[in-house]
């Protein structure tokens, strides 16, 4: 529902008949409404209200809140309606841990620790990681919220030999910075790769989302000197988090 003042603000919005399309100058209302008025999560008044407040069709109505979808300022939810979307994490393309980079966005960051082991270690990884296959490796699991709210699940390993007492310690918080403080070994160096693809079942029941909802998934390693420290994949609820970058010539 809008507030009293969303509802002030409608009021006082109107479309008319100009060479901007109506369905256009709605979108524009509508993510006014949103951005201003509205906070993370509140439903948009009905088709119907929309209708009606501003004198236009259905068609024109879903067309601007199906571009406002599109768009990911706004989520559809089958059977209860049309939600202001999360505001999503902006990140930079840079080296940093996830408890790093949430702190100096200033979000809080907290951990559920799913999984600490020791295991054998995938074939992909073994390789990664300079060990032989099917030995021993640290096996970490663990979802990842900032605010409280789930952004990631990381499932990462470790080459033992290089922080041999990474299970005793607490792993809720920073592993990049233990593995510098603790075991002597600077996370310096990083390859990462980035695809969008749908959550799987498990990842999606962790993150709140549907099963096939679109996640960034990451595939990382990454070194202290010429050291292969970790290999970790990470799914990224992409209304939650965003990647930013920048290119030159």
């Amino acid at each position: 529902m809008a507030t009293s003042g969303s509802s002030a603000q409608a009021a006082s919005a109107h479309i008319n008949n100009s060479q901007v399309p109506k369905h256009e100058q709605l979108r524009l209302i509508i993510l006014k409404l949103a951005k201003d008025e509205l906070e993370p999560g509140a439903r948009l008044p009905s088709e119907r209200t929309l209708m009606d407040s501003y004198g236009v069709s259905r068609i024109t109505v879903r067309a601007a809140i199906g571009r406002l979808v599109h768009e990911g300022h706004l989520v559809r939810v089958p059977a209860k309606g049309t939600f202001v979307a999360d505001s999503p994490v902006q990140s930079t393309l840079h080296l940093a841990s996830f408890t790093q980079e949430m702190e100096a966005m200033g979000h809080i960051p907290s951990t559920v620790v799913l999984v600490a082991e020791s295991a054998p270690v995938p074939a992909d990884t073994a390789e990664e990681l300079s060990l032989a296959t099917g030995s021993a490796a640290f096996h970490l699991r663990r979802l990842r919220l900032a605010d409280g709210r789930p952004v990631s699940v990381d499932d990462a390993w470790y080459n033992p030999e290089h922080a041999p007492g990474l299970l005793d310690i607490d792993l809720t918080g920073s592993v990049y910075k233990a593995l510098a403080a603790q075991f002597g070994h600077q996370i310096d160096r990083a390859r990462q790769s980035v695809r969008a693809e749908g959550a799987p079942p498990d990842i999606s029941a962790l993150l709140g989302t549907g099963t096939g909802a679109p996640v960034l998934a990451f595939d990382r390693v990454s070194w202290s000197g010429p050291l292969a420290i970790e290999h970790s994949r990470s799914w990224y609820r992409s209304d939650r988090y965003s990647l930013n970058m920048e290119v030159r010539l």
